[in-house]
């Protein structure tokens, strides 16, 4: 049943690749229920999205440079949200990612108009201590008051703001994720190469993202284990200073410990090809490619961190090893290939089993749903 009222609601985001990818479920619930949508973002390839919601508005957000730590930029990024917002005049805005969180909440409390932050992980600025991290906090700390909610997609990152003081705990709530498409990420039987033992990397090339404890630990299994392949699905990501260095990729990919396939629109045919997903991240909130795998029954390795182990129950679903812990890593690959067939399909199943009943996009949506509706209903003039 649609909404009676027709709110007006704005939706921003560093790029619009995270429209396209992450955001596309919330889309379809708010234009199923009668709300005027504007998608405030950089304009990108992956605005062909317009063609599914071709109600949508999209306005190019112009001065948003995501990496950029200089103050012109960022203040000229605040005065652009402000003019915009005074133009569009939303009953609410949805913010998604650091800078639209930060910004859009200081020219949404100047201007009164009820807001959401999503905080969609914490990235390299929370994982690497320096300036970055200390400056990033305290305008989080600041732009946090001029939010109704504050919305985590785990639930450690929710514990950490609410620890570090930088938001109130009442305004902090937690979903699982961004949801995967549970009906697309279904179970395959067309592996074809079954005399290899496939590994899977699925992110962008970061180190953060424990690519190198990957190779390293590729490199012990080969040498354990003739039929065992090692593949990495990726782009390197030139804007962030974790990403891989060239250099680095082409020695791996030289020296046979990895095969690259590059970055791919749709990964499921690779998943489909995998005996296991790996994901030795060192933070996440909750990694696509983890519910991705689970959703396709695969059994997953992840690391003992924020937004895996919120995914992976260690023995049910996957295992779950120490962040940085190359040998660790190595052992779990390990008892993954000497796991009896059996187990490893059971836990594959258990995995889709978690995915459908916690991390289906439409739950995710349902959720994120409820809170505007809250929201706006906690708003005098509605």
């Amino acid at each position: 049943m649609k909404v009676a009222k027709k709110y007006k609601i704005a939706i921003v985001a560093n790029t619009t690749w995270n429209i396209y990818n992450f955001r596309m479920n919330i889309l379809e619930i708010l234009s199923k229920n009668n709300f005027d949508i504007f998608v405030i973002a950089p304009v990108d390839k992956y605005i062909f999205y317009k063609e599914s919601f071709p109600e949508v508005t999209h306005i190019q957000l112009k001065n948003l440079d995501r990496d950029s730590t200089n103050p012109l930029k960022d203040f000229l990024l605040l005065r652009e949200l402000i003019s915009l917002y005074k133009k569009i005049k939303p009953d609410l805005i949805l913010h998604y990612t650091v800078k639209s969180n930060i910004y859009g909440g200081f020219a949404a409390g100047y201007l009164k108009i009820p807001s959401i932050a999503v905080v969609t992980g914490l990235g390299y600025a929370f994982i690497h201590n320096g300036f970055i991290k200390k400056v990033t906090k305290i305008l989080y700390r600041y732009s946090s008051r001029f939010h109704d909610k504050v919305v985590f997609e785990n639930i450690d990152d929710k514990t950490l703001f609410v620890e570090e003081k930088l938001i109130d705990n009442k305004k902090g709530i937690s979903v699982k994720g961004c949801g995967v498409d549970t009906h697309f990420y279904t179970p395959s039987k067309t592996k074809t190469n079954k005399n290899k033992f496939v590994f899977t990397f699925i992110g962008r090339l970061l180190y953060d993202k424990g690519v190198v404890e990957f190779v390293e630990a590729a490199k012990i299994i080969k040498s354990k284990f003739d039929n065992v392949e090692f593949w990495m699905i990726g782009e390197i990501d030139h804007s962030n200073p974790a990403t891989v260095k060239e250099d680095d990729l082409v020695l791996w990919v030289k020296s046979r410990t990895v095969i690259y396939h590059g970055f791919k629109d749709n990964v499921k045919k690779y998943i489909a090809q995998s005996d296991c997903v790996v994901l030795p991240s060192y933070r996440e909130a909750i990694a696509r490619s983890i519910t991705e795998a689970m959703s396709m029954e695969k059994v997953v390795i992840a690391t003992e961190t924020a937004g895996c182990r919120e995914a992976i129950e260690h023995g049910k679903n996957g295992l779950l090893v120490p962040v940085r812990e190359i040998n660790s890593l190595a052992g779990a690959m390990e008892e993954i290939i000497n796991m009896p067939e059996e187990t490893r399909l059971k836990m594959g199943k258990e995995g889709r089993i978690k995915a459908i009943n916690q991390f289906d996009e439409r739950l995710i949506a349902h959720d994120i749903f409820k809170i505007i509706m809250d929201t706006l209903k906690e708003t005098p003039e509605n």
